[in-house]
């Protein structure tokens, strides 16, 4: 009987041993308390038990557990269960001592009954009667623009931080301080242990921190948008901060300096804040460290929150930049102006240098403009595309659109057959030499009542297909170029601004009586390289013109002067004619009279000069070219012209120089006193006011010259007879 007893004795001690080893070799606090955080899972063991323990105080608690997912890993078996009963009608708790029966075979590992194990990332499985009952981790959806996943775990989290302290300031509002909850990890339930009044603290501290916190991204917030604000206002006004004035640039100075103050009083507060962090987080494991366990506890949180709470207050954003494109090579920026000569550009480069006012483009391969070539550059006034290949199919129809300070635009040496569309009214200078014009109808010129000068020489124009509307709407038109063209007429329909016409190196046969009827302000006509003939000219075609100055004939089919020349003319140019002839009394109708005449490299003779041919002239003309003719003598009334400054004999025939032809003797003078009753003023018959003479390349012998040839020029070193041509 007492060998019996004994032996129940032993057999009980050693079932009480084995009991304690078991209990001993159990799960760890730690890993219960990270099967806790694991996150909310939908039908979750560690949520069941909490939730039982709430509603009735029993250390064991009893409940169903809803259906979850059932896989056996170790074979091929997949199916779903209503429910999971423990043994005797209650939940497991992870943590009981394995049966010889209800084994689990997963990954070639024999797993007892109860056993629970993680065999991935994200799932945790348990052995029940032989089967595995596996639970994956469900995530809370997040409210936020951009998640990202820690790494270690298993439910994204907010990467944009501000959303986060957002969030989470929002649900401190409602009422929910476990901030846990919201990232998608269940809260930990409260440890009876703990005093109210030390959950109160700890919850104050989290409050204030989390105050201080959000404060700190308030402010961080609005040092990055002022320094937005200021880079922009920088890069938009740096045009107008140049024109300002010096009261100006001091009011500058100041905003800038207030703004400085601004900036640097953020900076202060944020350090400030900073610090006080900094020495609260320093304190905190002293308040909060009431056990030695609580240390597993921040560990554990660290681990699976993926620290996004519990950010450094001092959170690196990055500040927003404007990309500028980098320019081309070979280009370069200079006053606003920015120059691309001969860089082989192929297209207009995207600039976005909104204060640049010129644009230089010359000498690329350039062919085409496109609507939104000069977006980036609305504030163009000058554009200089010359020397390209630009087609004018090329030329969107709203490329010029936005430019609405354009006032010049130069395109020579392009392949543009028509007048751009859609030029701005701004403009006031047009350039379209060396292309291949072929028209201009009556609407390519619409809309610039500005432009004043306009340049169209050689082209492919002619009267037939410049339509006689075409120049209607330039009401401001003073500078016309059509030189180098096809017109055999002038062309019709000239603007009554014109003020200065060239029509040189055309085929222009005729000037008819109502060619200039309508242009009253012209005071310039160029017309040398023509093929006109002074029969052709009609007699009233601009005899009548009260501001035409000065007309060039040069080098057309004239035989002598012209009659009939402009009352009001100053300026003649008739070199490179045939002329062998100077008409009596051709300049006499002239007031004020003609002040400068070219006639070099024609035909005249001595016989082709009467003594009145200068009539109405003696007083007036300045410069008078006479040389490469085919004079033997100085013409007759060279020596009346007391206001001519400048002559030209040289590369004729003439031998001698008489005393009087170019310069009148003192007898002469009081005779002609005597004798004169035109009124003439007495003073300029005695003063002369050449300094300029030529005489060179003609068969002068300076021997035979009398002292008194040239007493009237004011510099003998002004006399230029040297070199003669041999006999």
């Amino acid at each position: 009987m007492q060998k019996t007893a004994l032996l129940c004795y032993l057999l009980l001690a050693s079932l009480c041993i084995a009991l304690a080893q078991n209990e001993s070799h159990g799960m760890p606090r730690r890993a219960r308390r990270r099967m806790r955080y694991r996150g909310l899972r939908k039908g979750s063991f560690a949520n069941r038990r909490r939730n039982k323990q709430q509603q009735i105080k029993s250390p064991m608690p009893t409940a169903s557990v809803p259906s979850i997912p059932l896989i056996n890993i170790g074979g091929d078996i997949t199916e779903v269960f209503d429910s999971l009963i423990s043994l005797d009608g209650q939940e497991s708790s992870y943590n009981v001592l394995p049966g010889k029966e209800g084994r689990c075979f997963a990954n070639g590992m024999i797993m007892y009954d109860k056993a629970v194990w993680s065999p991935k990332p994200c799932l945790t499985c348990l052995c029940s009667k032989g089967k595995v009952v596996c639970d994956e981790t469900l995530c809370h959806p997040l409210i936020c623009h951009q998640t990202k996943i820690p790494k270690g775990e298993c439910c994204p989290v907010c990467a944009d931080i501000g959303t986060v302290y957002l969030i989470s300031y929002i649900l401190q509002s409602l009422g929910y301080s476990d901030t846990p909850e919201f990232s998608g990890d269940s809260p930990e339930p409260n440890d009876p242990s703990e005093p109210a009044l030390q959950d109160r603290q700890t919850q104050n501290e989290k409050d204030e921190l989390f105050k201080k916190e959000e404060k700190l991204f308030q402010l961080k917030k609005m040092n990055i948008t002022d320094k937005e604000n200021r880079r922009r206002k920088r890069i938009k006004s740096h045009k107008e901060r140049k024109k300002q004035s010096h009261n100006d640039g001091k009011e500058e100075m100041g905003k800038k300096k207030a703004e400085e103050d601004k900036r640097r009083a953020y900076e202060e507060e944020e350090l400030r804040i900073e610090k006080e962090l900094k020495k609260e987080e320093n304190e905190k494991p002293q308040h909060e460290h009431l056990e030695g366990i609580e240390d597993e506890e921040h560990e554990e949180e660290d681990i699976l929150r993926g620290d996004v709470f519990r950010m450094p207050p001092h959170f690196p954003i990055p500040e927003p930049s404007i990309e500028i494109p980098p320019l081309p090579t070979g280009c370069s920026i200079l006053d606003n102006t920015m120059t691309c000569i001969n860089a082989k550009l192929t297209q207009i480069p995207p600039i976005t240098e909104a204060e640049l006012t010129s644009i230089e483009l010359v000498g690329n391969a350039i062919t085409s403009i496109p609507d939104a070539a000069f977006n980036g550059i609305p504030n163009l006034e000058r554009i200089d595309l010359r020397k390209n290949n630009i087609t004018s199919s090329g030329i969107g129809p709203q490329a010029f659109k936005i430019l609405k300070n354009l006032q010049r635009l130069y395109m020579d040496g392009n392949a543009l057959e028509h007048i751009p569309a859609g030029l701005p009214s701004t403009l006031e200078e047009l350039k379209i030499n060396e292309n291949q014009l072929h028209a201009i109808d009556e609407d390519s010129f619409n809309g610039l009542k500005n432009l004043v000068t306009l340049e169209l020489e050689n082209n492919k124009l002619s009267e037939a297909n410049v339509s006689p509307l075409a120049f209607q709407p330039l009401k401001s038109l003073s500078y016309l170029r059509l030189g180098r063209n096809k017109f055999r007429t002038i062309p019709q329909g000239l603007p009554h601004s014109i003020e200065e016409l060239y029509l040189d190196h055309n085929q222009i046969e005729e000037i008819t009586e109502v060619c200039f009827n309508r242009t009253e302000n012209i005071n310039v006509i160029v017309l040398r390289h023509n093929k006109l003939e002074e029969s052709r000219i009609a007699p009233l075609a601009w005899i009548n013109q009260q501001n035409l100055e000065s007309i060039d004939l040069s080098y057309n089919k004239l035989y002598h002067v012209p009659s009939y020349l402009p009352k009001s003319l100053l300026h003649l140019v008739l070199i490179g004619n045939q002329i062998d002839r100077i008409p009596g009394f051709v300049f006499g109708h002239m007031k004020p009279g003609l002040e400068y005449l070219y006639l070099s490299f024609n035909k005249l003779d001595d016989e082709g000069i009467d003594p009145v041919s200068f009539y109405g002239a003696y007083h007036s003309l300045r410069e008078m070219f006479l040389d490469h003719n085919q004079l033997k003598s100085v013409p007759l009334g060279i020596a009346e012209m007391r206001s001519l400054n400048f002559l030209r004999l040289n590369d004729n025939k003439i031998r001698a120089v008489p005393p009087e032809r170019i310069c009148r003797t003192r007898l002469d003078n009081e005779d002609e006193e005597e004798e004169e009753d035109d009124h003439e003023d007495d003073e300029d018959d005695g003063d002369s006011q050449l300094e300029h003479l030529h005489l060179e390349h003609n068969y002068i012998n300076t021997r035979d010259l009398s002292p008194y040839a040239f007493s009237c020029v004011r510099s003998y070193s002004s006399v230029v007879l040297k070199p003669q041509k041999i006999k």
